[in-house]
C-alpha cells in the first residue's frame, strides 16, 4: 500500500511542474517617472513609479541585505536607491520627480545616488505628513 501512495505523489508533482510557468515580466517604456522615498528611523524604501502611480521598481534597505540598525544608515539608503534606479532604467526611466517622506537619515543620500546612477532629478518635494492639530492630549493628572 505504501508503494502506491509514492507513485501517486510522484505523478501529481510532475503534473503541477509542467503546468506552472514563470510569467515573463513586461518591459514598459516610461521616460518620466516619480521616485517615492520613504525614510523612517528604521528603514528606507524607494519606489519608482509612472505618473499614474503604477510601481515600476522598488527597493529597500532591508531588501538590499541590511538587517537591524544598519538598515537605518545613509549607506543602506544609497545602495537601495541605486538598485531601484537600475531596475527602473530597464523600463526606460530617464528623468524623475522625487517625493521624500519621513524623518530618516537616508533622505539626501538616496536622492544623490539616484542622480549618480544616471537618472536626472527634475524636482524634489517633501511630502512628510504633518498633523495640523495632532492627537488629543492625555487628560491632566490628578494627585
Amino acid at each position: 500500500m505504501a508503494k502506491t501512495t509514492k507513485a501517486t505523489k510522484a505523478t501529481k508533482s510532475s503534473k503541477s511542474a509542467a503546468v506552472r510557468r514563470p510569467r515573463k515580466r513586461e518591459r514598459k517604456n516610461v521616460a518620466y517617472g516619480v521616485a517615492h522615498i520613504k525614510s523612517s528611523f528604521n528603514n528606507t524604501i524607494i519606489s519608482i513609479s509612472d505618473h499614474e502611480g503604477n510601481v515600476l521598481a522598488w527597493a529597500s534597505a532591508g531588501n538590499v541585505g541590511f538587517k537591524g540598525s544598519r538598515k537605518s544608515t545613509p549607506f543602506a539608503a544609497q545602495l537601495a536607491a541605486e538598485q531601484a534606479a537600475r531596475r527602473a532604467m530597464e523600463h526606460g526611466v530617464r528623468k524623475v520627480d522625487v517625493l521624500v517622506r519621513g524623518p530618516g537619515s537616508g533622505r539626501e543620500t538616496a536622492i544623490r545616488s539616484l542622480a549618480a546612477v544616471g537618472i536626472e532629478v527634475a524636482g524634489i518635494k517633501d511630502v512628510t505628513p504633518i498633523p495640523h492639530n495632532g492627537c488629543r492630549p492625555k487628560k491632566r493628572r490628578r494627585v
